[in-house]
């Protein structure tokens, strides 16, 4: 009984991680405005690797609030940013593809906002297109940024 009990919270765990979207590494940032209390405001690069394609690695840079509040974590960030993704080995795409798929998400205030990218995939030209957007749930932004890779 008690192995597997073990054995489902493996196996959920497992499910869980295998569906998240991906987590992005920090490679370094520039300081765009000095702050005399807190954190300077920032612009970020971030680096992530597609969640089912470990052969497509996104770059995206993305502005960061300081201040005070930015320090403690409570400032929202604005929504601006830009996406880069590249193939960086042989892609191998699988029979039933999903045409559409989140594979990233990063909150960017403490409450209600985060920055989304979405996978698309155009089978006709055989592309990947990434759409990075930032999502609000009151008032969203039209601000957006877009990368294609095309399948070689």
């Amino acid at each position: 009984m008690r192995r597997t009990l073990v054995f489902a919270c493996f196996a959920v765990l497992t499910l869980a991680a295998a569906v998240r979207p991906a987590v992005a590494e920090e490679v370094g940032c520039v300081t765009t405005e000095w702050k005399l209390l807190g954190a300077n405001h920032k612009v970020c690069v971030n680096a992530f690797d597609d969640p089912d394609l470990p052969c497509v690695t996104c770059y995206m840079s993305q502005a960061r609030t300081g201040g005070i509040s930015g320090a403690v974590g409570l400032a929202e960030d604005p929504s601006e940013f830009s996406l880069d993704c590249r193939q960086t080995c042989a892609i191998d795409l699988p029979q039933k593809f999903p045409k559409k798929k989140k594979v990233f998400s990063e909150g960017t205030s403490v409450f209600f906002k985060d920055t989304q990218v979405t996978r698309f995939y155009d089978e006709k030209r055989k592309a990947l297109i990434y759409l990075a957007v930032s999502r609000k749930i009151v008032s969203g932004s039209p601000k957006n940024s877009i990368s294609t890779v095309v399948i070689r």
